[in-house]
């Protein structure tokens, strides 16, 4: 792993570093540019990283992570611009598109786009990523590297996979904790206390999620297991299909990937 220079030190970017060092990156080999105070002074102690107040202070590494506000981005990008040679500029900014982003750096094009979730912060994530033709797989690897240290990573081949990418994984976990949410509500209702309801859907969520990821079988093939022909699952799966929530579950993911296109398009007009 190349020496990374993080510009922004958010939950995200915390998280991918506390990732890197766990997988044995030197802490004297990361330096973060952040602006907020505090947040400088945790990154500091929890893991002995260089920090900064202003991008004119950093060295630039061969990588660079850029982990701002997407509203903040192009004025960042101005400042970077001059600065950069061959340097890999990973991005986990959502919604920025690689030919705005290349725009804002004046004509760089070594960027590999990335949608990671809020599950990298305890390094159980999964990322989308997007790279330009013309970025090498020298580029490629680097990039999955420090992705791959809060989760598992997927290549999309076409940047508007990005948008299906953030329905599902980068909002996903929002339908996860509606459903348990719910899921802890009726068990309440059916008398169980608060406490229990809650232990058992998260147990029985991730649980379900260990066997869907360890198992060999479609998770089609895992559910009718556990649907025996006249039993309680075929009752409450018959409830669930009456009550259309497999379509609701569509129709989440396609308005998700409708907006995510549609901030592209607005973001893109920042600069």
């Amino acid at each position: 792993m190349h020496k990374v220079s993080f510009i922004g030190g958010g939950n995200m970017a915390a998280a991918i570093i506390g990732g890197l060092i766990a997988s044995g990156t030197s802490p004297t080999d990361i330096e973060v540019v952040e602006i907020n105070a505090d947040a400088r002074a945790q990154l500091s102690a929890r893991f002995g990283v260089v920090t900064h107040t202003d991008l004119s202070q950093a060295r630039l590494h061969p990588l660079i992570v850029l982990a701002v506000k997407p509203q903040s981005l192009p004025e960042v990008a101005a400042a970077l611009a001059s600065r950069l040679a061959g340097h890999l500029v990973i991005s986990i900014v959502a919604g920025i598109r690689v030919a705005d982003l290349a725009r804002w750096l004046g004509g760089h094009r070594r960027i590999v786009r990335t949608m990671p979730n809020t599950p990298a912060l305890v390094q159980a994530g999964v990322t989308g990523l997007y790279a330009p033709p013309g970025v090498d797989q020298d580029a490629r690897s680097q990039a999955e590297a420090v992705l791959r240290a809060v989760g598992g990573v997927v290549w999309v081949e076409d940047e508007s996979w990005l948008d299906a990418v953030t329905a599902v994984s980068g909002s996903g976990p929002a339908y996860v904790f509606y459903f348990i949410e719910s899921l802890e509500a009726a068990a309440v209702a059916q008398g169980l206390p608060a406490a229990t309801a809650r232990q058992l859907a998260l147990q029985t969520f991730f649980g379900a999620a260990k066997l869907a990821l360890e198992s060999s079988e479609e998770p089609a093939v895992l559910r009718q297991r556990v649907t025996s022909k006249g039993g309680t699952t075929e009752r409450g799966l018959a409830a669930l299909d009456a009550a259309a929530v497999k379509r609701g579950i569509a129709q989440a993911v396609e308005a998700a990937s409708l907006r995510s296109a549609e901030l592209g398009d607005e973001l893109g007009r920042l600069a």
